[in-house]
């Protein structure tokens, strides 16, 4: 009922709401136009966008759009999808001006001054190529539009590679803060992960992409949900002629670590396959279009493990005495792929005009994934690791309706339908679960028979609602409000798959069959325990969350003013016990009932954010901004509803329970920004920036009647971030090149949530200063540059990664060695890699092309390493002791094999090779 009740209220103010918002999918051109010799205004002055532009190729405008310039000369038009133009303006008597190139993005207006020259000869017309600063002057803070066409040049694959080039993205990490502070959305929807808040549900092919919004600081009053960054992702629609291609990739590591990635067979290339189809164009001229759009990978990965053991096998190396050591080892010991992943996306959109005043549009996407990560434990028994599944469906719908010239609305609609699996067998009570004693590890570091047993399945649905409306008052004050509502259905199963028999006689029980040289468990039958025991989570709830914010843009001559307010409001929707030191009532007192729970309906939480941004035009080819604001997001959905039965294992520090009192994590965020056009075609920018995140997410320790302590999340954690960005970007013809470059110091008091939970369960004291996160990385920096022609053309970039954190810890004798010793006290080594990617037509007739793709990762194959030994500060290298290699026990391995784990490192160079045909 309550939900019913919001989605009224909902429904309710946007009808009282005057016509005034932002559509987050389109953007604006506006500016003036006069008499080049008299400089008055020329009134009456027609601006019509002809057409635009589509592969170099400019193509006629399904629908024209224009505006007649007023008496002051000014004009403006709203509601553009993010392409890029061609602008005509025209005046009877004068010249006429084309501007090619008007690259419009999303929630940005493109500003043009133009001085028409009287006409000396009917239709003479002057073409201009749009300005830089025509497209930055509105830039209040740091917002980075990348086109379509700039993604089809870069040795990338897709969206997250092109997100993790921008200044500001720091090993995945937007502006220091924790991973999970960023909102991801698809035309205006947000797609967020809501339950442990790791990216987006949903993701798209590139060659469907328009553009990607990148926000890494400060933003705008219409958006929320996030802490420290927001990426748009705003996908194409069919255009008048029908277009398509199909590309075939294949690929192989080829390395000459093969000591380190073993395995791997330099003439193998179908160990990374890649196949891409796609389609667009008319069903009916100018009224209705589709895109569509497939692909699948079969990627077998770089590292691989040795099928030596099966899951059934049992062996022993506990004794001292090699004679008494017994093993089976029934593998094939041939290579297994342990880091694949196999992937299908599909995309579909139809965009329909019935009218020249409407758009509506239908989307629909479906990605399917299955992988396995590495566990060098699993290396010589690589049958026994558990796979992750993910399935996720989106069906959305946006309504565009534009009033008038001044005016637009557009609602939107989405339902996400979300599911995630990590487990050995989709059925937990499967024939195949083998019982737990034959998995042991004892003497080689290996497992050497058994499987993995957790079991996760999720399913989260995801209802949007979203109106968004703009009223250009005038040419000054845009007007902006909207809301959105969001209605969460979780269903979740966490689990350990348990024996029927544990804690029985007849558990450890077994025969030994001679002939085939095993031990036999007799008694082994797999299952699930409830959600009353401590091996199970199992729940569902209907979380919901309502925000709203109303912002004015205001634009003058030399300067823009963004102003917002937002509003957030969330409501975990469930119970609360009143006695965290009895949550669940396992301890009885009768004669005491304040030291029982009783269960309450936990309250709503929201909170109001400011935002302000202020961008200044110095001169003519330079622009100063200023950006602060207030942002809020909710923790992840786990840390509310997790050990959702409340009961407290017998054992200390071995429960983690969520908390729906939780309160919103909030930053505050502090912005300066210059960008410079030095010459034609080469400009920078750069951004100083720090922000203080408070009410961080972390465990506090509990201790109930019983003295037994346990975690509840809650409301404790700090941490700050300073910082430089910085850009530059230079274009010559077909010659182009970029520098992105981030200096970043990122400080807090807990690198993720249950640090400071963790350091207690092994008698450490919380850590009493402020100290690098551990992926404070100094300097991050990228350089892209590239020649490309309309038949061929390459593009390399070298990355450069001064390293992040880590613990380093001498060799003590004595724990007392280590008390004066703080978490990421130095830095990994530095990471260097160049990728590369070429393309050439073979045949390149307008109606038919046939390409050869060349993509290459980590051209030349430097060992770059992700993880290192506390003790000596390198991958594969740690300090041995006598005493390790004595208690290293195996008939198969040394002990050195249990210390050269190649998931330290990152991938050797990938080569990959393409075959493509456009149409």
């Amino acid at each position: 009922m309550k939900n019913k009740s919001l989605i009224s209220i909902l429904l309710l103010a946007f009808s009282i709401l005057p016509l005034m918002s932002h559509a987050q999918t389109t953007g604006k051109i506006a500016g003036n136009v006069l008499d080049a010799q008299t400089g008055e205004p020329l009134a009456g002055a027609q601006v019509i966008i002809e057409g635009k532009w589509v592969d170099g190729v400019e193509v006629e405008m399904e629908r024209k759009m224009g505006a007649t310039v007023d008496l002051d000369g000014d004009f403006f038009i709203i509601n553009i999808p993010p392409e890029s133009y061609t602008v005509s303006i025209q005046m009877m008597g004068y010249e006429t001006m084309k501007l090619t190139d008007v690259r419009v993005s999303v929630n940005r207006t493109f500003v043009i001054t133009a001085e028409l020259k009287p006409g000396i000869m009917e239709g003479e017309e002057i073409v201009v190529t749009a300005s830089a600063v025509e497209m930055k002057k509105d830039q209040t803070s740091s917002i980075r539009n990348i086109s379509s066409k700039d993604i089809e040049v870069l040795p990338v694959e897709n969206i997250s590679q092109v997100i993790s080039m921008q200044p500001g993205v720091v090993v995945g990490h937007f502006r220091g803060g924790r991973a999970n502070e960023v909102s991801y959305l698809l035309d205006g929807l947000q797609v967020d992960e809501s339950f442990g808040q790791t990216g987006r549900t949903v993701t798209v092919n590139t060659e469907v992409v328009e553009e990607i919004e990148v926000i890494t600081g400060t933003f705008n009053a219409e958006y929320g949900k996030a802490m420290s960054g927001i990426v748009n992702v705003i996908t194409k629609e069919g255009g008048q002629t029908f277009t398509g291609y199909g590309y075939v990739n294949t690929g192989n590591y080829l390395t000459s670590h093969n000591n380190i990635f073993v395995g791997l067979d330099n003439s193998d290339f179908s160990r990374r396959k890649d196949y891409r189809v796609g389609l667009s164009g008319p069903i009916f001229s100018h009224r209705l279009n589709f895109v569509i759009n497939g692909r699948y990978e079969d990627n077998k990965g770089y590292l691989n493990g040795i099928h030596r053991f099966n899951v059934d096998d049992y062996s022993d190396f506990t004794d001292q005495d090699s004679e008494n050591w017994y093993s089976e080892h029934n593998g094939d010991n041939k290579y297994v792929p342990m880091s694949w992943g196999k992937h299908t996306t599909l995309f579909g959109k139809l965009t329909f005009r019935p009218l020249d005043q409407i758009k509506t549009s239908l989307m629909f996407t479906w990605n399917d994934n299955e992988s396995q990560g590495y566990d060098h434990y699993y290396k010589y028994n690589p049958d026994g690791t558990a796979t992750y599944y993910g399935e996720s469906q989106m069906a959305a719908f946006q309504f565009n309706h534009m009033l008038s010239s001044t005016a637009f609305y557009e609602f939107k609609a989405s339902y996400i339908d979300n599911y995630t699996g990590n487990y050995m067998y989709k059925n937990p009570y499967d024939e195949r679960y083998v019982h737990d004693l034959y998995s042991r590890g004892d003497g080689p570091g290996f497992v050497t028979g058994g499987q993995q047993k957790h079991y996760v399945e999720r399913t989260i649905k995801d209802i949007n609602l979203k109106l968004d409306l703009v009223w250009q008052i005038n040419k000054t004050h845009s007007i902006k409000t909207g809301c959105l509502y969001t209605q969460h259905d979780v269903d979740n199963m966490s689990a350990s798959i348990r024996n029927i028999y544990y804690g029985t006689e007849l558990e450890a029980q077994y025969e030994y069959d001679p002939e085939a040289k095993k031990r036999k468990y007799l008694y082994y039958e797999p299952t699930v325990l409830p959600d009353s025991s401590v091996y199970s989570d199992i729940y569902k709830v209907t979380p919901y969350e309502l925000s709203c914010y109303i912002q004015d843009k205001m634009e003058f001559d030399e300067m823009v003013i963004n102003l917002g307010l937002r509003y957030d409001y969330f409501n975990p929707n469930t119970l609360y016990p009143s006695q965290l030191r009895n949550p669940a009532n396992q301890l009885s007192f009768p004669d005491n009932p304040e030291k029982m729970s009783t269960y309450l309906k936990a309250p709503f939480v929201s909170q109001f954010s400011p935002r302000l941004g202020i961008s200044y035009q110095l001169g003519k080819t330079a622009l100063l901004r200023f950006a602060y604001g207030h942002f809020f997001q909710m923790p992840p959905l786990y840390a509310l509803y997790q050990n959702h039965s409340l009961l407290i294992s017998p054992s200390d520090y071995s429960t983690r329970m969520g908390n729906p009192l939780i309160k919103p994590q909030k930053t505050i965020q502090y912005e300066v920004g210059l960008w410079q056009q030095v010459t034609e075609g080469l400009s920078y920018e750069v951004a100083i920036f720090y922000k203080d995140i408070y009410d961080l997410l972390s465990a506090k320790v509990i201790t109930t009647y019983n003295q037994i302590r346990y975690g509840l999340y809650s409301n404790k954690d700090y941490g700050n971030v300073r910082g430089l960005e910085f850009k530059c970007d230079f274009v010559s013809g077909s010659l182009h090149a970029n520098l992105n470059y981030t200096l970043q110091y990122t400080r807090g008091n807990a690198d993720d949530p249950t640090y400071t939970f963790n350091r207690a369960g092994i008698s450490q004291d919380p850590v009493n200063k402020m100290i690098p996160m551990s992926w404070d990385q100094r300097h991050t920096m990228n350089v892209s540059a590239g020649y490309n022609k309309k038949d061929f053309g390459t593009t390399m970039t070298l990355f450069y990664n001064s390293g992040t954190p880590y613990t380093w810890y001498p060799l003590s004798e004595s724990v007392k060695s280590r008390v004066n010793l703080y978490p990421n006290n130095s830095s990994k080594p530095t990471q260097i890699r160049a990728d590369l990617n070429a393309y050439y037509y073979l045949i390149n007739h307008e109606r038919m092309k046939v390409k050869l793709m060349l993509l290459v990762y980590n051209l030349f194959d430097r060992l770059n390493e992700n993880s290192v030994y506390s003790s000596t500060g390198r991958a594969y290298t740690t300090i041995t002791r006598e005493v390790d290699i004595e208690s290293h026990r195996s008939d198969f391995n040394d002990y050195k094999d249990s210390i050269e784990n190649p998931a330290m490192y990152a991938a050797p160079r990938l080569v990959r090779i393409g075959f493509g045909i456009e149409f």
